[in-house]
């Protein structure tokens, strides 16, 4: 005859699922859906913060390149006014000696940068004599550089650049910001679930559900890149 062989179910096997209340119940749902919702709530922050990071080093690279060109072109600016400075005192001296075959020869190697400040320089009349001419036509006001112009709008260019990424890199830091919070609604979300006494529980859950309402109103108010 076979013996009977009893078998015990354990105690936490067989009565455990009628200890746990509709209370309990409901707040192990809500701490999940806490859980849930935070995990999706970091992946988003954390991707838009390395976007962001992204974004800062390219604007800044682009800055600094920016300022690099706006250098160059003033320093050529700088050369090609000293030429035109050196070719006006050429043809200045000549033209006080009265030496005109040279002073002609000077004046048709002006630059064609240079050419308009002169003509109008001499259309003052006899600016070599009148008090009120202007003593040299690289302060007329049609003495334009080119090179100078392309070097402020580059500047201006690297000046802009640098604020984007300036603001890239605090918008970056309000998310990873903002992810310090999901992660400490991470953390009462899975600690409630730890402990018996329900009013804590529930004080946990709670103090979770605020922190991620506060993260979710920043990640909205925070720009999308």
């Amino acid at each position: 005859m076979p013996e009977h062989v009893h078998v015990h179910v354990p105690h936490e096997l067989e009565e455990g699922h009628e200890h746990v209340s509709g209370r309990e119940r409901n707040l192990e749902i809500v701490a999940a859906l806490l859980l849930a919702v935070t995990t999706l709530c970091i992946a988003w922050s954390g991707y838009q913060a390395a976007k962001w990071s992204g974004l800062q080093a390219r604007r800044y690279t682009q800055a600094s390149a920016a300022r690099s060109l706006a250098n160059r072109s003033q320093t050529q600016a700088s050369q090609a006014r000293l030429q035109d400075l050196l070719n006006f005192n050429r043809w200045l001296e000549a033209k006080s000696d009265g030496n005109a075959p040279l002073a002609d020869l000077y004046e048709r190697r002006f630059r064609d940068e240079f050419r308009p400040a002169f003509d109008a320089w001499i259309a003052q009349g006899d600016p070599l004599t009148a008090d009120l001419a202007v003593p040299t036509p690289l302060r007329m006001p049609q003495y334009v550089l080119a090179g100078e112009v392309k070097a402020e709008k580059l500047e201006a260019l690297g000046d802009r650049r640098f604020a984007e990424g300036k603001d890239a890199t605090e918008t970056a830091d309000k998310y990873v910001f903002a992810t310090v919070f999901f992660a400490i609604v991470l953390f009462f979300s899975g600690v409630s679930l730890r402990f018996e006494w329900m009013r804590l529980r529930m004080i946990m859950v709670v103090a979770a559900t605020l922190f991620l309402v506060w993260g979710i109103v920043q990640l909205f108010s925070l720009p999308v890149h």
